[in-house]
């Protein structure tokens, strides 16, 4: 065995050892060094072996590559590294297509068929992983729509195209002119581009982590096989166990999500998701029925979620702070990891490393999911797709048989998301609705904030019972001395002016003062309220029109809004260039509590996001407004 053969292993070995000390948190950062260590030992090596060391130009190349890596490694965020991950995968492919393409330039009549057709493959394989990778990346980081592109008969396509390639590789392999065979290798670099955007374009949800994976094997692979091409057996080894560890980790992450590659590779076709089927139960998002923060303190044992929204939010340090509270209280807390959080492999363990949480702490799908069953609180922060039962119903959408985290089975689940729109997937979220949920809509920071806030000042069993009654939606109206109720078409889809009647007397009977706030445009008809008030028998003199009504809200202990959106939404006021931007709307935002009977919190009529409902003095009760307000009516009545 020669000296060079000996180098070529020993750096390999360091390379393999640094990637197996990046498995463990505690030894990454060791990993990471001896990894970066070995490469550049490799490629001073390689320059040494091939007698180019003296080459000016050569360090020029090495001196700008490694200051243009170090100062996007330094810039860069955590939120932005599934991004810079694909970028650096991408750049790798294109490595080694340019290194196979300039080789074909300048030495095709020299080749034998197996370099020929080494050289045909890592054009293949290069050049699918750049633009594959450059097209994750930008839909990643926003500069494309996030959404899978559907393209028709994408399965005949990428085979046509994959047969266009092979029948170029194999007249490159053949003994022909040395132009002819330049010609070919461009024709069919350029088709590899092609398969690599469409291959990546279409790809959507749960799938982009896996594709990150994917895209970072072939990076590897790429390199290997141009190290044929080359006769470099040191780029073959290096880029041999980066596409393996890259495929080993695909593997994995198919099998957890219950996929198979070829379904990934072949971009199985779903529909779009259908409205949620799941019963339409009232819940409390905000101010609860049973306050988050005298839940979280009752519980003894609690698993937090963590998901994308986090990431987004940064809100790592804040979960941190609250498993510190937590855990001073006597809490046990454990950490549910799903291996498709997130926009790349990893992407929890990585922001939950850097907030110093302790990795034993952090629990894999298969290890937490029979846990949920006995757990007392779950706090899941923004996460979407990877806790939705919808995954196990909802046939022809994106995440049907995906597994996901049995969050649902848990007694109490508290979501801090930034609002109730469907994740990645476009998937309506079933958990939303469920009894024992509650929702805390905003920004995923400032809601952990208040609730370690809250949990930091403790409180007796006497007074949290007081204030878990008096913040409920029934304890807030029966609380109130002034009330004002805001109709709109959504009562009338409900046909519910007969519950709100029901509502009102029931107030009324508690000695509280009740009136209707009538907007001009409220409902599909000019008048549309006051005929469906009139046929629940309300008394036409509580119903008030907004230029008389609007100064009282500022006074009024609660509004309760049923099925109305645009003409209660503050972003009237703000949102320019929107359909409602200088409409006047009620001033529903200066009472000192709201009470939203809605079916969801999607924008109205006119398509604008409603700013009222995140909001730190608005309850969410959705649902079908009758059913809702026949729930409000019993509590009001226990």
């Amino acid at each position: 065995m020669t000296e060079a053969y000996i180098i070529s292993i020993t750096l390999s070995v360091f390379i393999l050892l640094g990637i197996k000390f990046m498995s463990s948190p505690k030894t990454a950062v060791q990993g990471n060094r001896l990894a970066a260590i070995s490469m550049f030992a490799a490629i001073l090596f390689v320059l040494y072996r091939n007698e180019i060391v003296q080459l000016p130009l050569l360090w020029v190349a090495i001196a700008t590559g490694g200051t243009i890596g170090y100062v996007m490694a330094i810039r860069v965020t955590m939120i932005k590294m599934p991004q810079m991950v694909a970028l650096l995968n991408g750049c790798g492919g294109g490595a080694s297509a340019l290194v196979a393409l300039i080789e074909i330039i300048e030495r095709s009549a020299q080749m034998d068929i197996a370099m020929r057709t080494s050289s045909q493959l890592a054009l293949l394989v290069g050049g699918v992983t750049l633009s594959g990778s450059l097209i994750a990346a930008a839909k990643l980081d926003s500069r494309i729509s996030q959404k899978p592109v559907i393209i028709p008969h994408y399965n005949s396509v990428s085979k046509i195209l994959l047969i266009a390639i092979g029948a170029l590789a194999i007249m490159s392999s053949a003994y022909l002119m040395p132009e002819a065979i330049v010609l070919m290798s461009f024709l069919a670099v350029s088709l590899s581009l092609v398969l690599g955007i469409i291959f990546a374009i279409r790809v959507g949800g749960a799938d982009m982590p896996i594709t990150i994976s994917l895209l970072n094997a072939c990076s590897g692979l790429a390199a290997a096989i141009t190290g044929f091409t080359i006769s470099e057996p040191l780029l073959v080894a290096v880029g041999a166990i980066v596409g393996a560890s890259g495929l080993i980790l695909t593997k994995i992450m198919c099998s957890a999500m219950g996929r198979s590659l070829s379904s990934v590779l072949q971009g199985v076709s779903v529909k779009p998701a259908n409205r949620s089927t799941a019963p339409e139960q009232a819940i409390v998002a905000g101010s609860v029925q049973d306050r988050p923060s005298a839940i979280l303190r009752s519980a003894k044992r609690v698993i937090i979620v963590p998901g994308y929204g986090m990431a987004v939010a940064q809100a790592q340090m804040h979960v941190k702070k609250i498993t510190d509270l937590l855990e001073q209280k006597g809490i046990d807390v454990t950490f549910a990891i799903h291996p498709v959080a997130g926009r790349m492999p990893g992407h929890m363990n990585v922001l939950l490393a850097e907030a110093d949480v302790p990795y034993e702490k952090l629990c894999e799908m298969s290890e937490i999911n029979p846990r949920f069953k006995d757990t007392d609180v779950v706090l899941v922060v923004g996460a979407s797709d990877v806790i939705n039962p919808a995954a196990n119903t909802a046939e022809g959408t994106p995440i049907y048989g995906m597994p996901v985290l049995n969050v649902a089975e848990a007694r109490h689940v508290v979501i801090c998301n930034l609002d109730t729109k469907p994740g990645y997937s476009g998937v309506e979220n079933t958990l939303y609705t469920m009894p024992h949920v509650s929702l805390l809509l905003g920004n995923a920071a400032t809601t952990l904030d208040k609730l370690a806030a809250e949990l930091s000042h403790d409180a007796s069993p006497e007074i949290e019972s007081a204030t878990i009654q008096s913040n409920s939606p029934a304890g807030l109206l029966r609380c109130a001395q002034s009330v004002i109720i805001v109709p709109g078409y959504g009562m009338a889809v409900a046909q519910a002016q007969m519950h709100v009647k029901k509502i009102t007397d029931l107030l009324e009977q508690k000695g509280i003062d009740v009136t209707f706030a009538i907007h001009p445009v409220a409902g599909r008809m000019p008048g549309h309220m006051n005929v469906l008030l009139a046929e629940a028998d309300v008394p036409y003199e509580k119903l008030c029109e907004m230029s008389e009504i609007n100064p009282r809200f500022k006074d009024t202990d609660v509004v309760l809004v049923v099925g109305a959106s645009d003409v209660i939404n503050p972003a009237a006021n703000t949102a320019e260039g929107t359909p409602i931007y200088g409409m006047p709307v009620l001033n529903v935002a200066e009472a000192r509590h709201v009470i939203i009977c809605n079916l969801d919190t999607k924008p109205g009529y006119s398509g604008v996001e409603n700013t009222l409902y995140t909001m730190p003095h608005v309850t969410l009760l959705l649902g079908n407004a009758a059913n809702t307000l026949d729930k409000l009516a019993a509590e009001l009545q226990a």
